[in-house]
């Protein structure tokens, strides 16, 4: 195999189905799935509290992975796991610097959980001043022109804030009017640089000068959360400015199905990691598909998720922004979409891998037990898991 992945050594879909008559996955299956959760958890936890405070590699991360515990496997402590969210939220929520404003790197993903968790406890109190805070935090975001439009740092990744804070605690508890402001100015940027650099498609951006093309830093993730906006408003927006610039996207493919991490990479046809190539750009095709009805993004979805199922088991490991179970999250998208049974069999097969952790020689990330690069994430994939229909990729897809 290639230098970044394993051989896939799981035998490929021989069309049996994977689910019960009763439409669930088999109970061995899921004990051994709950098993392991059990297990890792207890290896985090273990380990100590995250040096760090985002979402993406610290305290804010494990909070969310606890808030999301919650949801999915309850098991009578549920009360146990929002309480232990709070307390990984207390350093982060106290510590906000004002100078990263996102979601994943920045102070929108503590204050957007700091908001969902009060209010599951009934502290309705300290959770409107978690969203206060939050939408203040708007004003930086739309008029610091050094601020870039990616889901790391950037603009789309405090619009996922809001959508977020939207989706767990109703429309009524985000201002809209700044939801509609920061899509505005998302999509002024992303002119503004095509017409001032001249490509042929209208919405193009950078990070530190370069035009990546992945769900981290590039056009695949602001595409997606731009088309995770409902508001009729965005109707316009999204067929004459998002749709050409996916169409632009779908020439850019190598023939293997994978995607380049950005224009003019000289890592060519290497990286498949939900930040650079096929695991990002999958759902952007996705939900291109629901939104306009194209069957070609259908196809280059399917292109993808091929791809990632020969080349996805990753010697970086097995978390969420470049291992298994990130990639996994592919296979449960096309899953969700298609109903289609071959996807949610390679979803399984990786969960497989994914529970042998630490068996196959994969690197130790910089943040072993984190969200994004460590335990934690591969805990929330699994957990998700137990019911694919209702899994979606942590701090993406809405």
């Amino acid at each position: 195999m290639s230098d970044r992945a394993f051989r896939n050594p799981f035998p490929d879909y021989d069309g049996e189905s994977v689910l019960t008559e009763e439409g669930k996955l088999p109970e061995s299956f899921l004990k051994q799935v709950r098993g392991k959760i059990d297990e890792l958890l207890s290896r985090v936890e273990a380990a100590g509290p995250e040096e760090e405070d985002s979402v993406y590699v610290g305290g804010a991360g494990r909070a969310a992975l606890y808030l999301h515990l919650h949801t999915t496997v309850g098991d009578g402590k549920g009360e146990e796991y929002l309480q232990k969210a709070l307390a990984n939220l207390q350093r982060p929520l106290s510590s906000l610097k004002g100078r990263k404003l996102s979601f994943l790197c920045g102070d929108a993903g503590p204050l957007a959980l700091g908001a969902i968790t009060y209010s599951k406890l009934g502290q309705a109190k300290k959770s409107q001043e978690c969203l206060e805070r939050l939408e203040f935090l708007h004003s930086k975001v739309l008029n610091d022109a050094s601020m870039p439009d990616e889901m790391l740092f950037g603009r789309t990744g405090y619009l996922y804030a809001l959508l977020l804070i939207r989706r767990e605690l109703g429309p009524d508890f985000v201002n809209s009017e700044i939801i509609s402001k920061v899509v505005q100015a998302v999509l002024d940027s992303g002119q503004r640089m095509s017409k001032e650099q001249d490509w042929s498609h209208p919405l193009m951006y950078a990070w530190h000068d370069k035009h990546y093309l992945g769900s981290a830093h590039g056009l695949a993730g602001i595409f997606y959360m731009l088309m995770q906006v409902k508001d009729a408003s965005m109707s316009s927006a999204l067929t004459t400015l998002v749709k050409p610039s996916i169409e632009y996207m779908l020439t850019l493919r190598f023939p293997s199905g994978n995607c380049p991490s950005s224009i003019g990479s000289s890592s060519g046809d290497k990286l498949v990691h939900w930040c650079h190539g096929a695991p990002g750009w999958i759902h952007m095709f996705l939900l291109a598909y629901k939104t306009f009805g194209d069957e070609r993004y259908l196809a280059a979805a399917q292109d993808c998720a091929d791809v990632i199922w020969k080349r996805g088991l990753l010697k970086k490991g097995y978390g969420i922004c470049h291992g298994a179970a990130g990639n996994a999250y592919s296979f449960l998208a096309m899953f969700k979409l298609t109903k289609d049974q071959k996807y949610l069999y390679w979803a399984c097969k990786f969960a497989d891998w994914c529970c042998d952790y630490g068996t196959h020689g994969c690197g130790t990330p910089d943040r072993p037990y984190s969200l994004f690069e460590g335990m934690s994430g591969t805990i929330y994939f699994l957990s998700d898991l137990q019911d694919p229909i209702s899994a979606r990729f942590p701090a993406f897809e809405l």
